[in-house]
């Protein structure tokens, strides 16, 4: 399977794929690492595993959908089968999945679906919850709305912040997108259309 990656930032999420990729635990290649930073650590992450990776810095288009074209268009000529969301900061439009044509994956801080969109983690906090975790699903039109495929809890501790909650929760991240990219790449989830 032919996987494309967008990342907005340092990229830990698409290490921990390059890293159970090449401990042979799925069966893919990864033909595409795209940002919306210029300057973003996954890049450096992709050019170093020899993945080719391509910056698409907002400033340098007219629009966001202009933007989201020229992504399309590279990940369509990458010819991927798969798209992963790895920390990638922007909501992809309806348009942009539509055009795409393939299954697109992301990982969110919180057990979806609670807690959906930014700060997930201080949302938590703020609630007052327990339990937090993450959640590993299909996306769709809606904000982090799509059929969920994974999700593990992570205790909340008393006296926990946004960072220290977040850290956690990142660990258990770097084993969940990971096996859910394997049941996806295996055949043992699919998405209907």
């Amino acid at each position: 399977m032919r996987i494309g990656v967008l990342a907005s930032g340092r990229g830990s999420n698409l290490q921990a794929l390059i890293d159970a990729w090449q401990e042979g635990k799925f069966e893919a290649e990864f033909v595409a690492v795209g940002s919306d930073y210029a300057e973003a650590q996954a890049l450096k992450r992709a050019e170093k595993t020899k993945i080719p990776y391509r910056a698409f810095p907002k400033q340098d288009y007219s629009s966001r959908w202009e933007q989201e074209q020229a992504i399309l268009a590279w990940l369509k000529g990458s010819q991927i089968e798969l798209l992963v969301l790895a920390g990638f900061m922007r909501v992809l439009s309806a348009e942009f999945l539509k055009t795409l044509n393939c299954p697109v994956l992301n990982i969110h801080p919180s057990l979806l679906p609670s807690f959906p969109g930014l700060h997930a983690q201080r949302q938590a906090i703020e609630y007052g919850v327990k339990v937090s975790g993450c959640t590993v699903h299909f996306v769709d039109e809606g904000l982090d709305s799509g059929p969920i495929i994974l999700q593990e809890a992570v205790p909340v501790e008393p006296g926990d912040t946004e960072e220290t909650l977040s850290e956690r929760i990142l660990k258990v991240e770097h084993k969940l997108y990971p096996e859910a990219v394997r049941l996806i790449t295996t055949g043992q989830v699919s998405i209907r259309r």
